[in-house]
């Protein structure tokens, strides 16, 4: 009854990856209840059984070893642990985030740059982009690069299964598929500040018609996403609406990523040997880090000849 004003969207899944998640959410519940129901149900036992007043019930102070409890209560957690193990095991590798999803479907690309406090969705392809509005096609893949312009957030889509973090400096990737049409829920999962509660957006499944229309309209709008409207769209806002861009400039992804990274090779250059970088790293490695960014005086990033591929790496 408490629960009953709740929207369980995780058990609710439309996709693939949802599905297989939910499956894994209920067999790791079967498993844990076979030891979780009869150890309630016996302690309830237990105590009407054993009450002072029952004077029938089997009084043994001296009682402290029992064999065939002890293989009970050892063997079956051990095999509970094994089977988990199993399905631990093989369920990463299959579920795989980074693992493009098998399909005859040409797949969709998304890049995805959470900020304080929205989602910004750029379709590469398409040359368009929106801010916390993110639409696809069902029964297509859709290939998703994700990066952070600011703190680490968190990129969670429940029905359609996998949540996987956005960092700064860094591109992650995430693989889903939706199997119906609607609109779904997305947000935030990892605390980012003031505007964090309010860092949601809309995940519209639609036919192919409906996706070719809505990029239609996308590049209708006349707004274009260049330097200059990026720098406004990054500033700390709440709430903010939908919004398009039918015109997005090149390589914009790749940019807010070499952006964070040429601050961490300037740090670099100053000293601060990067988290990842072993203390006894080849100085021709750390020359050419460092190569990789060129700053004017104030030490800002001006250029970057960083790829994607290093980028991501």
């Amino acid at each position: 009854m408490l629960l009953s004003g709740c929207n369980m969207e995780v058990l609710t899944p439309k996709g693939d990856i949802g599905s297989h998640e939910k499956s894994l959410i209920l067999i790791a519940l079967g498993l844990m209840a076979i030891v979780a129901i009869p150890v309630i149900a016996m302690t309830l036992w237990f105590a009407w059984r054993y009450r002072s007043s029952n004077k029938q019930a089997t009084y043994a102070p001296n009682w402290s070893h029992s064999t065939k409890i002890e293989v009970v209560v050892w063997t079956i957690p051990a095999i509970i642990i094994v089977i988990l193990a199993v399905i631990t095991w093989t369920s990463s590798h299959a579920l795989d985030p980074y693992k493009p999803l098998e399909s005859e479907a040409k797949p969709v690309t998304v890049q995805v740059v959470s900020m304080d406090w929205k989602w910004l969705f750029v379709y590469p392809e398409y040359g368009v982009a929106s801010v916390n509005e993110l639409v696809m096609p069902v029964d297509r893949p859709v290939n998703f690069q994700i990066t952070s312009d600011s703190v680490m957030n968190a990129f969670f889509i429940p029905q359609l299964g996998s949540q996987i973090y956005a960092m700064a400096g860094m591109e992650t990737k995430l693989h889903l598929i939706a199997r119906e049409q609607g609109t779904y829920a997305g947000l935030s999962s990892n605390f980012s500040g003031e505007g964090f509660s309010d860092m949601h957006f809309k995940a519209i499944a639609t036919s192919e018609d409906g996706f070719k229309d809505w990029i239609a309209k996308a590049k209708a709008t006349q707004a274009t996403l260049d330097d200059d409207s990026y720098k406004a769209l990054a500033q700390p806002s709440e709430k903010v609406p939908v919004a398009y861009y039918g015109n997005v400039a090149p390589n914009l992804f790749v940019g807010v990523i070499n952006k964070h990274m040429g601050e961490m090779s300037h740090d670099s250059m100053h000293g601060e040997m990067p988290m990842d970088m072993p203390h006894d790293a080849p100085q021709d490695s750390m020359q050419g880090m460092q190569m990789d960014m060129h700053h004017n005086e104030g030490g800002d990033a001006v250029s970057s000849n960083i790829t994607p591929a290093k980028a991501e790496k």
